[in-house]
């Protein structure tokens, strides 16, 4: 005793010096090493549940348990039987006793250690440790403890982890899932009990009801006529549908409840967490009762309550029930989740939704405690977004079963959406529920395109609701209704996906219009085009407020409010020019002769406004507030600029209509010169960037999708080319410079549409590209010779910039008319081929600065990716043989071995070029084979095998697949008649040629799956599987006698390993199908040789192993088979390591 004393004291000794702060890291170490030798000697767990017993110091508790979870984790099979009972009566006893006193994690690790126990004894070694679990969760002083046990059970024993056999896992969910019924009565009881205790404290005398004071008749008014309001002018829709969704219970509003004391707050908690737990796995079935339901419910009209500040009265009511509220939430929320739901289970899931909407009428009702009225800025924030949760759930998963249910009234539904939408207190709430309606849209949309479904009555019974929609949508993002709030969103720093918080919410908010248009078209239309045209005339009527200064013109508005009014006005026009430019593609198609007389309009007043905007350049006049409307006016100049671009198809359309019925030809004429005189003066270093940007982008949509024929004679067309040839741009952005160039090439090389062959006039325009090419590479012209280049120092570093300026202008040009017909691409080349041959004389000159090269790999795969046919086959292998040639092994390993990331993708984009060429279906570059595969396997892999970077490691694998792919015959040169008569797959396929490069590409495919790289061993393993399915590769001999054993056994360590676990259902599949190419073997051979070959297994496990793999061969079978040979064989290799010496095995 005396020296278990004095052991003890030193260890809360040493435990006390290792958490002072003031202990060396190397004393640290030290104790680490004396304690962990501590814990191997046998007796160990001895000493620790003495500690456990005596100590009051903590650091000794955490200490003395974790020694005997490491042993109960794995030791405890082999572990002998007397002893076993002795430390779990003891830890029984101790947290029993100590529940109350020790910290609740000290507790909380207490109960995990018994729940640990169970998890393997239990029902066999351990019969009373569920019973002992129920017992103490019925008993009032230990039902926190109860309910600890059994939340702390559902966790360990639903879903164990690895350390036990897969049959032991089944078992275990079998028998918890047995006591299920009696876990969920229990916690039922216990959270109605609290509710009866609470409610007859306040049944003599109940306070008001909330809606005390108001007026019967208006309680009464009629629902439809207040449904959908526009915008939200109905603040009391929660009154009028006071009827249509009955309280959870016609007992005491839960209003009327007082503070719930601590205990009973921490026991709630306890047992709601418990409840969420066990619905997150048990099926849906009887075992969740009505009643059981209307409990949970009534926990989560907490929520609702309104935050009240720590003066007030009910403080405590508001601070603890919310948190119920939200756990309460929780519980549903793990219902609602469940797709699969028993046709026994949807009357519960309805009555669920009827208690839900009676939440939802109270989050909307008007707050009467701040100046908004908006209850839902008073409530938990946390609350508001596990509601919402709920509201997703409801119209994604379950809506399709209850929209025709006459007991859910589906519009009332959407009147309550409606409200809770547009009072949500942040953006993040409100684009939640933006979600929420998209779902219901799509639902909607898929419904009308049923042909079994009455369209038209769809269409009429949710055009109210819909519309309303619209109207509060509009209503939302325009600054005249809504400044404060839309103010605080940012329009200047952008986020991952390149819009600014603005753009994201205008984005956002316009997607759900434009969803409602496909269904409401004209109607939407009518709600958008009102505004636009209001907030337009105040814009075009801005000329008169202009003034001439000394310093130029200033605008006269001056006031303050009327300053703040424009300002608002000004943003609204660009959000609804925006917004029109959204709905463009409900004008075309079948629908443009119907709707031309409309298009026709805003079109016209859009090219107006483009018009003015350019005319008038607003955006240079002086004001009282400059740095406001100046960003105001060019939003407005470029948004209608962009909105133009949005109906490039629909002037597309008109001009080919045009053609057909010679429809309005002058007008169009008109609308496509003014337009570009309008534009064409944009492009200056004077302009503000982003109008040059949206000019940009027109220009291109009008020379690419419209291509009217008169283009070349306007004469803001022969101005731009004039320029452009001049140089004249080279000041403005890249990305501008870019899209200019393309758009006048693009309209010298597209064909005019409903012209016929003959009258394109291609000699002329061919002619009129060359000279344009000419023009605009007649710097880099000038290097054609490369010995004087290389010669120059000053040239050649000089040369850098025109040569990346250079190529990629004609770069873009390649990749954008590589889609294009057959002339046009022709066209192109032929004006580009003095460039490529530059190209090609520069190119050694610059092989050693990663950077130029870069560019020009960059434009030759772009050129053999686009025009590979019209280079034809003589220059493409030219091409190929000098980069052959450049690219030597001491090339491509300094490539490779460069730090910078141009050097890596020179490399990629000489591999990618590669590919392009073994994917040609002809023999004529087939020559070039055996040099790539040499490349690959004898000069690229052997530098990256080893090097952790995946990058190169992808490209090359692409290459090799392609390879392999597009050339099958190149390894297996199979004979027609055999195969016309082979029996089976196997047959016919000749023996394989080059066997020796395809076992190394084979190879270093295996090779892969021995790294760590995840998407190297995806794309590889796609790779192996595309290969089977289409040649039947583990058919083959080569693979089937020679490899199919080496990558089976290297698969099934991967899963035996869990390296590459996001992978596993991947991995399963691939060698289902390699084991599918010899079943027999798999299961005679690889088997028992996989097995016996595995460390850390005795003989008997070995046999089990084998024998619980069942012969099965279809993939859902052979799958679980396969799993449950990993889990074991796992589960054996973990106890075999852990059993102390003389440990009894079973």
């Amino acid at each position: 005793m005396a020296s278990d004393q004095s052991s003890l004291k030193a260890l809360e000794n040493l435990m006390t010096e290792f958490f002072d702060g003031r202990t060396s890291n190397e004393r640290k170490r030290n104790i680490e090493e004396i304690l962990n030798n501590f814990t191997q000697t046998r007796d160990a767990w001895q000493h620790c549940l003495y500690y456990l017993a005596n100590t009051h110091n903590e650091y000794v508790m955490m200490f003395c348990m974790t020694a005997i979870e490491s042993l109960i984790n794995k030791q405890w099979v082999g572990f002998d039987g007397q002893h076993k009972l002795e430390i779990r009566s003891t830890l029984n006893r101790f947290l029993l006793e100590h529940h109350n006193r020790v910290p609740t994690y000290i507790r909380n690790k207490l109960v995990k250690l018994v729940v640990d126990i169970g998890r393997i004894d239990w029902p066999h070694f351990y019969p009373d440790f569920f019973s002992s679990i129920l017992q103490l969760a019925q008993q009032p002083e230990t039902a926190v403890l109860g309910i600890i046990l059994l939340h702390t059970s559902s966790a360990e024993l639903a879903s164990p982890r690895e350390d036990l056999s897969m049959a032991r896992k089944e078992e275990l969910q079998r028998l918890l899932l047995g006591q299920v019924p009696t876990i969920l009565s229990l916690l039922s009881n216990i959270l109605e009990s609290v509710l009866e205790k609470h409610r007859h404290l306040v049944a003599a005398t109940p306070p008001p009801s909330p809606t005390s004071g108001e007026d019967g008749s208006t309680r009464r008014r009629s629902s439809s006529v207040m449904l959908f309001s526009s915008p939200l002018e109905s603040s009391d829709t929660g009154n009028v549908l006071s009827n249509m969704f009955k309280s959870p219970s016609c007992r005491i509003p839960l209003e009327a409840l007082p503070p719930l004391d601590v205990e009973s707050q921490n026991l709630c908690c306890l047992a709601l967490k418990c409840l969420a737990q066990y619905f997150s796995w048990i099926p849906l079935s009887s075992m969740i009762t009505p009643s059981l339901l209307s409990t949970v419910f009534h926990f989560a009209g907490f929520g609702c309550e309104i935050r009240k500040s720590s003066t007030s009265v009910n403080s405590n009511f508001s601070t603890n029930t919310q948190v119920l509220g939200n756990l309460a939430m929780n519980c549903i929320n793990e219902l609602l989740s469940k797709n699969c739901v028993p046709v026994e289970f949807e009357d519960y899931l309805l009555q669920m939704f009827q208690q839900t909407f009676y939440l939802l009428q109270k989050l909307t009702k008007d707050s009467r405690t701040n100046s908004t009225g908006n209850r839902l800025s008073e409530i938990d924030e946390s609350y508001v977004e596990k509601f919402t949760d709920f509201l997703k759930l409801f119209v994604g998963i379950h809506l399709k079963r209850f929209e025709s249910n006459p007991q859910f009234p589906v519009l009332e539904f959407l009147a309550l959406l409606l409200k809770y939408t547009f009072r949500q207190p942040t953006n993040e709430g409100f684009y939640n529920c933006l979600d929420t309606w998209n779902t219901f849209l799509d639902y909607l949309d898929d419904k009308l395109k049923d042909r079994s479904t009455n369209s038209a009555a769809i269409v009429a019974r949710y055009q109210e609701a819909l519309l309303s929609l619209v109207s509060n949508m509009l209503h939302k993002l325009q600054f005249r209704y809504n400044q404060s709030q839309l103010e605080e969103l940012d329009d200047e720093v952008l986020d991952d996906d390149n819009e600014t918080e603005w753009q994201t919410f205008l984005c956002q908010s316009l997607e759900i219009v434009a969803k409602v248009a496909e269904i409401y078209t004209a109607e939407t239309f009518r709600l958008l085009y009102e505004p636009f045209r209001e907030h337009l005339d105040i814009y075009l009527g801005l000329d008169q407020f202009v003034r001439n200064n000394a310093q130029g013109r200033h605008l006269t508005i001056t006031a303050e409010n009327e300053c703040r009014k424009l300002h608002c006005s000004l943003r609204d026009l660009a959000s609804l020019l925006q917004a029109l430019g959204r709905l463009a593609e409900h004008f075309i198609g079948e629908k443009f002769l119907e709707r031309f007389t409309d298009g026709t309009m805003l079109l016209e007043r859009l090219v107006n406004t483009v018009v003015y905007g350019s005319k008038s350049q607003l955006f240079n006049v002086t004001s009282t507030i400059q740095n406001v409307l100046h960003t105001d006016f060019v939003g407005v100049h470029a948004q209608a600029i962009s909105s133009i671009q949005a109906f490039a198809h629909w002037l597309s359309q008109f001009y080919s209509e045009t053609h057909k019925v010679n429809l309005d030809k002058d007008k169009f004429a008109s609308l496509i010169s003014t337009l570009l005189d309008s534009i064409v003066p944009m492009f200056s270093k004077e302009i503000p960037e982003k109008i040059v940007h949206s000019s940009a982008h027109l220009l291109l949509s009008i020379t690419t999708t419209v291509r009217p024929q008169f283009l070349l004679h306007l004469s803001s067309t022969q101005t731009l080319c004039k320029h452009a040839s001049q140089g004249a741009y080279v000041e403005l952005t890249m990305e501008v410079q870019l899209l200019v160039y393309r758009a006048l090439s693009h309209s010298l090389i597209l064909p005019w549409p409903n012209v016929a062959d003959a009258d394109q006039n291609w000699t002329s325009r061919a002619e009129d590209h060359q000279a344009f090419v000419r023009q605009i590479a007649r710097h880099f012209l000038q290097l054609s010779n490369p010995r004087a280049l290389a010669a120059n120092k000053g040239l050649l570093e000089e040369a850098k910039s025109v040569i990346k300026r250079t190529l990629q202008i004609f770069e873009d040009w390649i990749e954008n008319v590589a889609g294009e017909v057959v002339k046009s691409k022709q066209i192109c080349y032929r004006s580009l081929q003095e460039v490529i041959e530059v190209a090609l004389a520069v190119f050694p000159v610059y092989l050693h600065q990663p950077d130029v090269v870069d560019s020009l790999m960059s434009f030759f795969l772009s050129l053999f990716q686009g025009l590979r046919v019209q280079m034809g086959v003589p220059f493409a292998e030219q091409t190929i043989q000098t980069f052959m040639t450049l690219f030597t092994q001491e090339q491509l390993a300094e490539s490779i071995c460069h730090e910078s990331s141009a050097a890596h993708k020179v490399v990629e984009k000489f591999l990618k070029i590669l590919e392009l060429i073994v994917q040609e279906p002809g023999s004529a570059f087939k020559a070039f084979l055996p040099n790539v595969i040499s490349i690959c396997m004898d000069q690229i892999y052997p530098i990256i095998a080893q090097r952790p970077s995946p990058d190169i490691k992808q490209s090359l694998y692409r290459l090799v697949h392609e390879l392999i792919m597009n050339n099958w015959r190149y390894f297996f040169k199979g004979s027609v008649l055999k195969t016309l008569h082979s029996q089976s797959p196997q047959n016919g396929n000749g023996d394989v040629q080059n066997a020796q490069q395809f076992t190394a590409i084979m190879q270093s495919y295996g090779q892969s799956f021995l790294q760590p790289d995840l998407a190297v061993f995806k794309q590889n393993l796609e790779s192996l599987e595309t290969l089977n399915a289409k040649w039947k590769l583990y058919q083959k001999p080569i693979f089937r006698e020679v490899m199919l054993l080496q990558f089976l056994n290297v698969l099934v360590q991967v899963l035996v390993h869990k390296s590459h676990d996001l992978l596993h259902e991947e991995i399963v599949v691939t060698v289902h199908n390699m084991a599918s190419a010899d079943f027999s073997r798999f299961y005679a051979e690889f088997l028992p040789h996989f097995v016996s070959s595995c460390e850390g297994l005795d003989a008997n496990q070995r046999n089990i192993l084998v024998r619980n793999f069942k012969v099965d061969k279809d993939l859902p079978s052979f799958t679980q088979n396969v799993n449950r040979f990993v889990n074991d064989l796992r589960y054996y290799r973990l106890i075999n390591s852990s059993l102390p010496e003389g440990s009894v095995t079973f």
